[in-house]
């Protein structure tokens, strides 16, 4: 059986469980979505997109 879950929902999970349970504050979290937005804009963008489709599919060929 496959399990597929949107990267964004992960993120937004793993973002909210460090607000819950580690102490990141609000604003840190805020400052780290404006990141993710610039760097979406940027030239670099692409290189990112590689990197995480080619992670995603190296995790996504492990034989359990």
């Amino acid at each position: 059986m496959a399990l597929s879950i949107s990267a964004v929902v992960l993120l937004a999970i793993v973002v909210f469980l460090l607000v819950r349970k580690s102490g990141l504050k609000g604003g840190h979290a805020a400052v780290c979505v404006l990141l993710g937005f610039y760097l979406a804009g940027s030239s670099i963008a692409p290189t990112i997109s590689e990197v995480t489709t080619n992670v995603a599919g190296m995790i996504g060929g492990i034989k359990f």
